[in-house]
């Protein structure tokens, strides 16, 4: 994913509406240490801070629909990724130092023009991203000294200016799937005249037709109807055990029958 990122940022940088000077110029994700100096006019962007964007949190899981299965799974981590970008000359004494400034200048007034980086930049993985990347160029955050980070590389400290990139990134986590609804029945209940029903349906929920229905404790058996329907009046409310038999198979359900609980569908396993 910084792959890409770095991909993106090469291709803004040498896009044929940047100045001439600076789509001329090499661009470098090297560490810019007491080692490093290129042999041509170089912009240097150097990845050193990788960090969760809190104020994105988001905890709630996300739901999409693939054909006809829901899916969720855990939210997007949202990351800045800070660049330091900074300006390289092959020239010496007064000629480098003015060929820099100016090149870091044309970097800063170029990247600035993109507070969301355009589709047309996007490389590999970040083609796809589900949130438009928002940059932030030039910016320190309060108290932050760069003293520190110069005396790291061992180098004196250079002209640069920050740019920060966010981009979302997928935890490595399990998906829950779950089959969308096709549509529904409404079943009706009667409390003067009430009546034990259901349907037998098989795995993928369709209606069983013929199915044998037996009340064990009443030995009161029925026979299910060609939309799976099965009925048994004349019953006491209470506790039962229904005894269905289709295609060989026997499956016992044990069902409480109720003023408020008169329908009980049977899903064969």
């Amino acid at each position: 994913m910084f792959h890409d990122l770095d991909a993106t940022l090469s291709a803004m940088l040498g896009d044929a509406a940047a100045p001439e000077e600076l789509r001329n110029a090499h661009v470098s994700f090297e560490s810019p240490d007491r080692s490093y100096s290129p042999a041509q006019k170089t912009v240097n962007l150097f990845l050193h801070e990788v960090a969760e964007d809190r104020a994105l949190r988001d905890d709630s899981r996300m739901l999409e629909r693939v054909d006809n299965v829901y899916r969720t799974r855990s939210p997007l981590l949202r990351v800045s990724c800070i660049y330091l970008a900074t300006a390289w000359s092959a020239e010496t004494a007064a000629l480098k130092a003015r060929e820099e400034h100016r090149l870091l200048g044309l970097a800063l007034l170029w990247l600035a023009k993109f507070p969301v980086i355009e589709d047309r930049f996007l490389q590999g993985g970040l083609a796809g991203q589900p949130y438009p990347l928002s940059t932030v160029v030039a910016r320190t955050a309060e108290g932050q000294s760069m003293g520190h980070f110069w005396s790291a590389l061992g180098i004196a400290p250079r002209p640069a200016f920050s740019v920060s990139v966010t981009i979302a990134m997928t935890l490595a986590q399990p998906e829950e799937q779950f089959r969308a609804v096709e549509g529904f029945r409404l079943e009706s209940m009667s409390a003067e005249r009430p009546v034990l029903a259901g349907r037998v349906l098989d795995q993928a929920l369709a209606p069983v037709a013929g199915a044998s229905v037996t009340v064990v404790e009443r030995g009161t058996r029925v026979v299910s109807d060609a939309r799976g329907l099965f009925t048994v009046a004349d019953l006491d409310f209470g506790g039962y055990t229904l005894r269905v038999q289709a295609a060989g198979h026997t499956q016992d359900v044990p069902v409480v029958y109720a003023k408020d609980s008169q329908v009980h569908n049977v899903v064969l396993a």
